[in-house]
């Protein structure tokens, strides 16, 4: 007896799909990859949409259909960049509550240290025009601070919590501003004045 083995053709084309898909993801990815580097060397207003695609070893039309512009890979590149910090200030909120205070100043300022250190598109990307920020993602950030704030002082209001975490934000931001401006010595330096700022501040909201 004959028995038709073939795949349905539908079936057949989405097996096909998935591939196809994991490539083109991962070429958006090595393109994103390439474009940090390009950004963190050289600048955003500085680099190029030819040497963004030299160091991804891809043509110029290649990378124009996955990208249009500079604009849209700066977003891109924001938006993964937004999602790394969110999954490491989501694994600081399950336990910042139980450090003590100054422990968890060292934590929270440490973690977007290295996160610079180890993205260096990150600073150049910082104040790029043209590029939309994720309101979502920025009430996230700050719900993670309302949590901790509200875990170790459980007479807080959600409305003191989130005033204090809204502080913490703006004082994060402005060291960020200041250690993209600092040459490398003094960004040590940088960096403890603003552990002392925040630890004095939450010290005396915390207690």
């Amino acid at each position: 007896m004959f028995y038709n083995m073939s795949v349905p053709s539908g079936l057949s084309k989405v097996k096909r799909r998935v591939p196809q898909q994991d490539r083109g993801e991962r070429r958006v990815a090595e393109v994103l990859e390439a474009a940090a580097a390009v950004i963190g060397d050289v600048g955003f207003e500085a680099a190029t949409m030819t040497e963004v695609a030299e160091r991804a070893g891809a043509s110029i039309g290649a990378l124009y259909q996955y990208f249009p512009n500079k604009e849209a890979i700066a977003h891109a590149l924001r938006r993964q960049y937004s999602e790394e910090m969110q999954a490491r200030w989501a694994g600081l909120a399950e336990h910042g509550a139980k450090l003590s205070i100054g422990k968890l100043v060292d934590r929270i300022l440490d973690v977007m240290i290295d996160f610079m250190e180890h993205r260096p598109a990150y600073i150049p990307l910082m104040n790029v025009p043209k590029t939309s920020k994720d309101p979502a993602a920025r009430m996230r950030l700050r719900e993670h601070f309302v949590t901790m704030y509200r875990e170790r002082q459980a007479s807080l209001t959600p409305e003191a919590a989130f005033r204090m975490a809204n502080v913490t934000v703006q004082t994060i931001k402005g060291m960020n501003a200041l250690y993209a401006e600092a040459k490398p010595a003094e960004r040590i330096e940088v960096v403890r004045e603003f552990k002392l700022l925040l630890t004095s501040y939450l010290t005396a909201r915390l207690q």
